[in-house]
């Protein structure tokens, strides 16, 4: 175990990742008066120039150097953003090793690694979601949606970074879906086997939790926008903006959330043997009746709804964190900015397909109190800040209602876009709609 004193002002953290998501924790991470220094593995352009904040080039999928090097620099604790290295077991190793990791086991990573797994487990547990089929081979998935209505769902089994899930509208681009999927291997071994499952119709929401195993603390409710186009139209991305909080998850839906979904999926986890310890994402879909269904589960925080939240968050994340590790969540209250915070991305045109790379930005390091540009797809070369990725930055405000949050947050995009760059206009609009 690590030997640092945990009331000294010389702690060291690590955060794995290089999107937004961990631009935004390790920015947060870094403002508490405990913290000396926040190393980000592999980090971006962002990361790299932020107070108290510094890049490790170790790439996410490298278990072993992130053990070592934590060993090395005496890192207190570590906070792991991306999907993959838990899903690689990356909570176990350090466990072993000894080290502070606030994430959830690969066992109970399946949660996000497997979507049949997901499902067979909500259908087990009674949790509310979509009616599904699973399929491994083409034939079968074929027969099925010869007899199945329209719209429908179709997910590759494994991670495919936001981009495994098709809405189809009809038989034929739901064909050529699962051809792609299972015969071509569009998403590699991700595509090997599917899930199809009926369309819910409604509002989607994101629902966050910290949980220590036992306790369970939400985080301020938010929601993105998973499709490329305004409107909601468009293909499926990683996300095009988000904001916090979101009006269909106030008040009693708020609740709901934690007592229909969230405590049963905890309860259903420990009867199946799988303690949970790490941040736990809900996607959900509200219906008209207001039962929140599980879209999916992701291990991890959202990305770009870390963004606003982290805005908004007033507490000390580090102290958080200490509670988290004693198991003690249930003693937090956490204090948010009453504030909406709403976050736009910028991304490279192209994506969710292929882009181009190596855009120079010029991205204003002076900007108010109450706005930030977090990084994601970006390297720092040359004293230049180049774009590296598909998401590439998200512009985020603080506003005194949604619809000024977005105002702030535009004004700002439309001074940082770059020629070849792509953003929705309208992130937010269902929450300006409610007002």
């Amino acid at each position: 175990m690590n030997t640092q004193n945990s009331n000294t002002k010389t702690r060291k953290y690590l955060v794995i990742g290089g999107g937004g998501r961990e631009h935004a924790l390790a920015w947060k991470i870094a403002q508490s008066p405990m913290v000396e220094k926040v190393y980000v593995a592999p980090g971006n352009g962002g990361t790299a120039n932020e107070p108290k904040l510094q890049n490790v080039d170790i790439s996410v999928d490298e278990l072993t150097k992130m053990i070592e090097f934590c060993q090395a620099n005496n890192i207190y604790a570590t906070v792991v953003g991306p999907e993959a290295p838990l899903v690689n077991g990356i909570k176990d190793e350090f466990d072993k090793a000894g080290l502070l990791c606030f994430a959830p086991s690969k066992k109970a990573a399946q949660l996000e690694g497997s979507k049949a797994f997901t499902k067979d487990f909500l259908a087990r547990h009674k949790i509310p979601s979509a009616q599904y089929q699973t399929f491994s081979t083409l034939s079968p998935a074929l027969d099925y949606l010869k007899s199945h209505k329209y719209p429908l769902v179709i997910k590759a089994d494994g991670l495919a970074a936001g981009k495994g899930v098709v809405i189809c509208e009809g038989y034929q681009q739901a064909e050529s879906t699962c051809k792609e999927m299972l015969n071509d291997l569009r998403f590699g071994k991700a595509g090997q086997r599917i899930v199809i499952e009926d369309f819910l119709v409604g509002e989607e929401a994101s629902f966050i939790c910290m949980i220590d195993g036992d306790n369970i603390l939400p985080l301020a409710s938010s929601q993105d926008h998973k499709a490329l186009l305004d409107g909601d139209q468009g293909p499926n991305t990683g996300g095009m903006g988000a904001y916090s909080p979101a009006p269909r998850l106030q008040g009693d839906m708020f609740d709901r959330c934690i007592d229909e979904v969230i405590k049963p999926t905890l309860a259903g986890l420990k009867s199946d043997g799988i303690n949970y310890f790490g941040f736990l994402y809900a996607g959900l879909m509200i219906g008209e009746d207001g039962t929140p269904m599980v879209l999916e589960f992701n291990c991890r925080l959202g990305d770009p709804e870390t963004q606003p939240i982290m805005m908004r968050l007033e507490s000390d994340l580090v102290d958080v964190l200490d509670s988290a590790f004693k198991h003690k969540l249930n003693e937090v209250t956490l204090k948010w900015n009453p504030k909406p915070a709403l976050g736009v991305v910028i991304a490279q045109e192209g994506y969710p397909g292929d882009y181009a790379k190596g855009a120079k930005l010029n991205i204003d390091k002076n900007t108010a109190n109450d706005t930030k540009i977090f990084q994601a797809g970006t390297v720092e070369q040359d004293g230049n800040t180049i774009t590296s990725g598909g998401r590439v930055l998200c512009i985020t405000a603080l506003g005194e209602n949604v619809a000024d949050a977005q105002k702030r947050a535009y004004e700002l995009v439309k001074t940082t876009a770059w020629p070849g760059s792509y953003y929705r206009t309208d992130i937010g609009y269902r929450a300006i709609e409610k007002t």
